[in-house]
């Protein structure tokens, strides 16, 4: 004889609460601040300050890939919150708030409202994994993006036919623009569960619509874009496929991840033949997220990876577990989540990237061990690279120019007195730069994460992924600086920059995000999005005047 449901209830809550508790302590104990964190900080105070949602005044680059996060993170420092306290310990309880979620969502699949003992299967894996500790604080929008994936799965099980839950599946562009995939197949799922009326199907797909097209209007005509700038510079419709296999390996072999995936698969297949590890759950809700993580997983590997170990095959792997996140405590289930155990705990005390000195053969990093040694700290919040001599020498010159107001241009290898209408800094650790350099001064990266002119640059090849842009140093004097060169600059190169930034595409990306934003200027940004972003130019100042302005113009 089954126990009366009331009493099995406790017994569901403290499983489904488990897993998000379990986060928030180990996020907690390896919280930290990644320099990419620090690039949604610095865009947050400028827009805090007046200056619009830009990264350097006077130049409107979309610097945040997470949009939802950016304006969250206003919203917190709006009354006067620390905003990097905010991106902190607001993603650490997104992140939480993301697996009570989702084991409320497969409570739900599974048993429906009825009660029965549950078992955290999927939410061992993970659990068990440092890179998902590392990421739920970290400052970027992996939080933001575990609770939507989790939410938005939750209202496709529980309210497939509400405009509410087509408005939230619609989100996914605005929380990454690489989770427009999610929105996609959730949004199909939902219309195969509601089968609703032409007129509903209508009303959904507007619902789920407004709000992502509405920014991305806001975006071409704002910042004469198609996406975020990072998007730009990290070429994301680019075919890496060799890169990104590697990234792959880099993740799922160093945890093992296929001994998990082969006692769900045990469990599972078996069902699908006839067997009863449980009872028949809708395959709708129970595929979608499955679909949605493949083909999150196929996207990272198209594009190459990231140089942040197992980062971006996080929010997939989280949607590849969904459907069996919590499980009923069925004798397959009980056995496959035994199993599943075994590994977590073995995964959790001793399975470990085997980088030497954090970054790997192919450069990618365990970031939070580089921002740990490189700062000296145990929880690196506010950067101060005590255990790196290079970035803390930068940041002490950077901050005495400002407290002089002497304007200054910074550049890799040197620095010249005078030579910039204020003080700017060229530097590949844009965070930093970010945070030394004042909001009135330029803040740029030769990368081109938030420098529009970097991202538009060719590609190097063999790089590191994720910094494969290098804007040389004629470009940026060309570009920003007003006085005499630094010493060893060819001035013929100098030239040759200044006149190419006059000449064809490159003079129209200076306008579109440099020209007062008035209405003819939003209407030209709008209607010239696709090939401005699609646009790149040599890195040699020669060969891009005599490709711009043609061979025989000066």
């Amino acid at each position: 004889m089954h126990p009366p449901l009331r009493s099995r209830q406790p017994f569901r809550v403290v499983v489904c609460l488990l897993p998000a508790l379990a986060v928030v302590w180990a996020g907690y104990q390896r919280r930290w601040m990644s320099d990419d964190g620090h690039i949604y900080v610095r865009t947050v105070r400028q827009v805090l300050a007046g200056h619009g949602p830009v990264f350097n005044v006077g130049e409107r680059a979309e610097s945040s890939t997470g949009t939802l996060w950016q304006w969250l993170l206003v919203l917190a420092g709006l009354p006067g919150a620390d905003v990097v306290a905010a991106a902190v310990y607001g993603g650490l309880l997104l992140t939480a708030a993301g697996f009570a979620l989702a084991a409320w969502g497969a409570a739900r699949l599974h048993t429906g409202a009825s009660g029965g003992p549950l078992l955290p299967l999927g939410a061992l894996v993970p659990l068990a994994l440092p890179p998902v500790w590392d990421f739920a604080t970290s400052g970027l929008e992996t939080g933001l993006a575990t609770c939507w994936l989790a939410g938005a799965w939750l209202l496709l099980v529980t309210r497939p036919r509400a405009l509410a839950t087509a408005f939230v599946l619609g989100l996914g562009p605005l929380v990454r623009p690489d989770l427009a995939l999610v929105s996609a197949v959730f949004l199909g799922a939902q219309w195969l569960s509601a089968r609703p009326s032409r007129r509903a199907a209508l009303a959904g797909a507007a619902a789920a619509g407004v709000l992502p097209v509405a920014y991305e209007v806001f975006r071409m005509g704002y910042y004469g874009h198609l996406m975020p700038l990072p998007g730009v510079t990290k070429e994301a419709s680019s075919s890496l496929w060799g890169r990104g296999a590697a990234y792959l390996a880099d993740f799922a072999g160093p945890y093992l991840l296929w001994l998990p995936a082969l006692f769900v698969l045990a469990a599972v297949l078996p069902a699908r033949r006839g067997g009863r590890p449980g009872r028949a759950v809708p395959w709708v809700p129970a595929l979608a997220p499955v679909v949605a993580g493949v083909l999150c997983w196929a996207y990272v590997i198209k594009v190459g990876g990231d140089f942040m170990h197992a980062r971006m095959f996080l929010p997939g792997l989280l949607l590849l577990v969904l459907p069996v996140f919590v499980v009923p405590a069925t004798r397959a289930w009980t056995l496959t989540t035994v199993g599943v155990g075994a590994w977590a705990l073995v995964c959790a005390a001793s399975l470990r990237v085997p980088y030497e000195g954090l970054i790997g053969p192919r450069g990618i990093a365990d970031e939070r061990g580089v921002y740990v040694r490189q700062n000296a700290a145990a929880h690196p919040l506010r950067h101060t690279f005590a255990g790196f001599r290079g970035n803390a020498a930068y940041a002490r010159e950077v901050r005495d120019a400002a407290h002089t107001g002497a304007p200054t241009l910074f550049l890799a290898r040197t620095r010249v007195e005078g030579a910039a209408p204020s003080v700017s800094g060229a530097y590949a650790t844009l965070g930093l730069n970010g945070t030394v350099v004042p909001l009135d001064g330029a803040a740029l990266d030769p990368i081109g994460l938030a420098y529009p002119l970097a991202a538009h640059s060719e590609r190097i090849a063999h790089a590191r992924v994720g910094h494969d842009k290098r804007l040389p140093d004629e470009w940026i004097v060309a570009d920003r600086g007003t006085g005499d060169l630094p010493p060893g600059m060819d001035p013929a190169r100098v030239a040759a920059a200044r006149r190419a930034l006059a000449c064809g595409p490159l003079a129209e990306l200076r306008a579109a995000t440099r020209e007062p934003l008035t209405a003819g200027r939003f209407l030209r940004n709008v209607g010239g999005a696709v090939e401005r972003t699609a646009f790149r130019f040599p890195n040699d100042p020669v060969r891009a005047e005599r490709e711009l302005c043609g061979a025989g113009r000066r």
